[in-house]
């Protein structure tokens, strides 16, 4: 090591969603050995899980291989493994691979990027009826589910069940359940219209349901109104404002 240079800082990013990427990208010309730590060896990108979840999309076109991303970053290396635990006080977490367990990885800054999950408001009870969207096993599923619903349909006989069947609620009218309910909405006029013979698949009820006066509580009002209630509802979405759980 030539006089004077200190030596390269070891930086280990917990989490390949857009915050880890973002920051190991952001360090492609420290000095600095990056590590990358994630679940899976592949980010996902959870904006568009929606379109899997309605089957405009496929899984593996909203997914990349992390190594590929960075493998003109020489400084930066990927792992795929959990964290299951850090210890501040030696500056290392422990990481759990296929085959190896809690194996203890030094660092001298520590990035957590680990995401979110859903919330259910206090009623965890309600995570086996009600999935979230945050990975590709939930869009999946969601498809899945709502797929089958159509199926069941066409196969009752009896007619007055239909109406249950094809009714579809979604929690939370932020950017993912407006997007959700109206991409629904549409493949159901466009694609599956035509698809089956002893239903209307339009007939099917889409509400969405949100604990505040109004959707995309996030933005602001006049794009709430004029961009999502209003187009939701031209589209066949239900929406019921002010409704919680309790």
């Amino acid at each position: 090591m030539a006089q004077g240079t200190s030596p390269r800082k070891q930086v280990v990013i917990v989490g390949g969603g857009l915050g880890g990427l973002a920051v190991a990208r952001a360090l492609r010309h420290a000095r600095a050995w990056v590590m990358l730590i994630d679940r899976s060896n592949h980010h996902l990108f959870q904006p568009l899980l929606y379109q899997v979840a309605t089957s405009v999309l496929s899984p593996g076109q909203i997914g990349w291989p992390i190594r590929e991303m960075f493998k003109r970053q020489p400084n930066t290396t990927a792992v795929m493994g959990e964290v299951t635990g850090v210890d501040k006080e030696r500056r290392r977490v422990f990481v759990t691979s296929l085959d190896r367990r809690d194996v203890p990885v030094e660092y001298d800054y520590l990035v957590m990027a680990t995401g979110v999950r859903h919330s259910y408001f206090g009623h965890q009870e309600f995570e086996r009826f009600a999935p979230g969207l945050k990975t590709l096993a939930d869009a999946v599923a969601i498809r899945n589910r709502i797929l089958t619903a159509f199926e069941q349909a066409e196969a009752e006989e009896d007619p007055t069940r239909h109406r249950d069947l094809l009714t579809l609620v979604f929690v939370r009218a932020g950017p993912t359940g407006v997007e959700l309910a109206a991409a629904l909405a549409v493949m159901i006029r466009s694609t599956l219209k035509s698809e089956f013979r002893r239903i209307d698949p339009r007939s099917a009820r889409i509400i969405l349901v949100d604990m505040a006066d109004r959707v995309l509580g996030a933005f602001s009002s006049i794009l709430s109104a004029a961009a999502a209630l209003l187009r939701l509802q031209s589209q066949g979405v239900e929406v019921m404002l002010g409704h919680g759980c309790s």
